[in-house]
């Protein structure tokens, strides 16, 4: 376990000690952007597979703080595949979003070339491949337990837009999502759930409602309007992209095959995200929003002004 967060670090330690006493496991505190200590975790402690979670994941703060997105999603996600191939590990699965599906925020952007960079990567030794999530129930941040919370505490029930949707998924689809990926994975390949069909937010808040014991016109539910960067739908494959299935019924893989098999191109993508990274450090949204759509050209920019 790696983490760069004391509290969910210290929080799964002690779920995993309750749930599965017979786990042998490691807790080490520390930012992926480490590559010294990276290495040294990955020397001492020889893992075959690394599943790679670690990501700003707040639509909103990220557009207002999109170097911290270059930091976190970018170098983050870099620096692992890179020590990963280093040291031999067998399996990379990185953890995407369908908000990376021509992005409307900075997060989506982000998460689009972190998949671009793990395509971008060629091992012999180790295998690389994503999958794409839609939004997890009841993980980190999730609306429903926001929902839960303003119902308890007599409302409002905040939500920003009557006709927005959004992709859901069980923790358990989640993880079966994540292990078959593991089981298909050759390299390069970007997985998805067969998601069915995306729910109406609103419904869900007058479903939350109901099952909390009061009646929808108990508790009020207020619209706020779109956050920049946000969509009013989300989609799990850009038009072009196509999609096969796998011996999994619900699991499917996209058939764009590797964005980068020329060479050449990789090397064009890599001095790219060189440039990127030194965008960052001068905190200049207005440039590093316009350098992140030259590297993802069906990026959409927001409008919204970042905080310093």
């Amino acid at each position: 376990l790696f983490d760069a967060s004391e509290s969910n670090l210290y929080s799964i330690q002690m779920e995993l000690k309750h749930l599965i006493t017979y786990l042998k496991y490691r807790a080490v505190l520390g930012r992926v952007q480490d590559v010294p200590l990276l290495n040294s975790i990955f020397a001492k402690y020889k893992p075959d597979v690394v599943f790679h979670a670690a990501a700003y994941k707040h639509v909103p703060l990220v557009e207002r703080n999109p170097w911290e997105a270059v930091y976190s999603n970018i170098i983050g996600t870099d620096s692992v595949i890179k020590v990963s191939i280093a040291h031999k590990v067998e399996r990379f699965i990185l953890i995407s979003s369908d908000k990376a599906v021509r992005p409307t925020n900075v997060m989506g952007a982000s998460k689009r070339i972190a998949e671009k960079m793990l395509q971008a990567e060629s091992s012999n030794d180790t295998r690389l491949m994503a999958v794409r999530f839609g939004n997890v129930i009841g993980s980190s941040g999730s609306v429903i337990p926001l929902f839960l919370k303003q119902i308890e505490n007599g409302g409002p029930v905040t939500i920003t837009h009557p006709e927005i949707t959004r992709y859901f998924m069980t923790m358990e689809e989640a993880a079966q999502l994540i292990l078959q990926a593991f089981t298909m994975g050759h390299n390069g390949e970007i997985f998805i759930l067969e998601m069915g069909v995306p729910i109406k937010i609103v419904d869900m808040a007058i479903d939350l409602i109901r099952l909390s014991g009061k009646k929808p016109e108990d508790i009020e539910v207020k619209f706020t309007g779109l956050r920049p960067g946000e969509k009013l739908y989300e989609e799990l494959i850009t038009e072009g992209e196509g999609i096969i299935k796998t011996k999994h019924e619900k699991i499917l893989v996209l058939k764009n095959g590797l964005d980068y098999p020329d060479e050449n191109q990789k090397e064009q993508f890599k001095n790219k995200i060189a440039e990127l990274v030194e965008l960052s450090k001068k905190h200049d949204a207005k440039k590093l929003k316009e350098k992140l759509k030259e590297i993802v050209p069906e990026y959409t920019i927001s409008d919204d002004e970042a905080v310093v």
